[in-house]
């Protein structure tokens, strides 16, 4: 075989991101009956010590457990795998780890339609402790790319937190599932470009304004022009999450 046709043959490794990781191995426990319905989870520290990932990783997998409902958490208790059949957890959690795989434009059309209703939701409820929070995620983000580091979860921060501000606990746990894997992905394939940062922090500025005002036809209009390029973009694109 030619050297440019094997070449050809060759195609990227594709590497687990944490959360999914995480995911797998509770399935793997569940499936092995360690981890039976109603049976409580160790705490995030341990866990997030034996997996040798950090406590965010781990929060947010159990995050988006609870969601589908395949985990319960209890402030008194701890968390629990829920009361469903082990056939049924496992199907569900199968589910749940290819929810991200699939085609890279529904997803961002997904999260288009979800950041409009909830931005203009967090411009009407936002109390000035979620101000407060958002120019903090602004700073944060701010800093770190102007010095030339990867601020991917400081962009994720700043949407999740206009989330929190509607005071919608489901919008804010589906975009718990939705944007984190999107943001990564836009920002390693350098979809937008190489500069996409800089001037994303300008567009977050635009946003936080409007959601300062309280003016919800404004917040909509400035997530519109935030989010319309990656549409326009990922038009008949096809990326591998």
């Amino acid at each position: 075989m030619e050297q440019h046709n094997i070449i050809e043959t060759i195609t990227a490794i594709k590497v687990d991101n944490p959360v999914d990781k995480i995911i797998r191995q509770l399935k793997q426990l569940i499936s092995s009956g360690q981890l039976k319905p109603g049976d409580r989870l160790p705490a995030e520290r341990i866990l997030a010590e034996r997996l040798g990932v950090g406590r965010g990783y781990v929060r947010e997998a159990i995050m988006k457990l609870e969601f589908f409902g395949l985990l319960k958490t209890s402030p008194q208790s701890g968390t629990y795998v829920a009361g469903l059949s082990i056939k049924i957890l496992d199907s569900l959690l199968s589910d749940v780890i290819n929810l991200n795989k699939e085609d890279f434009g529904a997803l961002i059309e997904a999260r288009y339609y979800m950041e409009l209703n909830a931005v203009k939701l967090a411009a009407q409820r936002r109390t000035d402790a979620d101000i407060a929070e958002l120019e903090t995620a602004l700073h944060d983000h701010e800093k770190k790319a102007s010095q030339g580091l990867d601020a991917f979860e400081e962009d994720m921060v700043f949407h999740l937190k206009i989330a929190a501000a509607t005071k919608n606990q489901v919008i804010e746990s589906m975009m718990l599932i939705v944007v984190p894997d999107l943001i990564r992905t836009i920002v390693e394939n350098k979809v937008c470009g190489s500069d996409r940062s800089e001037r994303a922090i300008a567009e977050h500025k635009n946003i936080l304004d409007a959601i300062v005002l309280g003016d919800a036809a404004a917040a909509e209009a400035a997530m519109h022009l935030h989010l319309d390029e990656i549409m326009n973009v990922s038009r008949g694109m096809k990326i591998e999450l």
